[in-house]
């Protein structure tokens, strides 16, 4: 009895140091992660074109789905963490829900624009051609007039965050981007013929919330029907 007792203490403080314990390596060092990848990429744009060539290629809507394919290895195991039946008590947190989206919409894409215009329309008028300092500045202004999706995933499995509560953001955030998007972008650009790329922002949703969900989900159920909830939390 007393072996058993030990036993049990010694897997509890094995699984408070696991829940303790810090950032690991590839999450300590993200930036420099980030930063050596913008330097490849950048080298094989330059040095072998050939390679962004053939990807361009398997490009839908503007969407790459090479890169979509990798984004799911990321999100995936975000979405298998999702106690679904959670869902529902995470609707209630409405004051997480209220700062996002006081965030992404009333100050983000306004900020964007301010920022964007001091650098690329003041600062360097004499480096950036007008006309080109003005496409770069709808593009700011698009950019952040759309919330980002897939990534407020990894960023939240990355900080052991509330996976329930992120998916309850992420998809209340692109309901109001399905509906804000236009104003916004027309009210900045002080422009009334916005061109929106439906078959853009449609697909994304599918590919970086719903796909993942519904894989995440019958993962989760089939594998803890068959094998059990330990199994599934400490083997799979």
């Amino acid at each position: 009895m007393q072996n058993k007792l030990n036993n049990i203490k010694l897997g509890m403080i094995g699984d408070m140091s696991k829940e303790n314990k810090g950032l690991g390596v590839f999450e300590k060092y993200l930036t420099l992660w980030v930063a050596l990848c913008i330097v490849a990429g950048v080298l094989i744009g330059v040095y072998l074109p050939q390679i962004p060539q053939t990807l361009d290629k398997f490009t839908y809507a503007q969407v790459s789905i090479p890169v979509a394919i990798l984004i799911w290895l990321m999100i995936y195991p975000m979405m298998l963490k999702i106690d679904f039946t959670a869902i529902k008590n995470a609707t209630k947190q409405k004051k997480g829900l209220v700062v996002t989206c006081s965030t992404n919409w009333l100050i983000k894409p306004f900020t964007m624009y301010i920022i964007s215009y001091l650098f690329l329309i003041i600062v360097f008028k004499n480096f950036i051609p007008a006309d080109l300092a003005k496409e770069y500045l709808a593009g700011a202004v698009l950019l952040g007039a759309a919330p980002c999706t897939a990534m407020v995933f990894v960023w939240s499995h990355l900080t052991k965050g509330n996976a329930a509560y992120t998916l309850v953001q992420v998809a209340v955030n692109d309901i109001i981007l399905l509906v804000g998007f236009v104003p916004i972008v027309a009210l900045l650009l002080g422009v009334t013929d916005v061109t929106v790329p439906w078959d853009t922002l449609l697909l994304s949703v599918v590919l970086f919330v719903i796909i993942p969900f519904v894989a995440g989900y019958f993962s989760r159920t089939m594998i803890i029907k068959k094998k059990g909830l330990n199994y599934f939390e400490n083997v799979f």
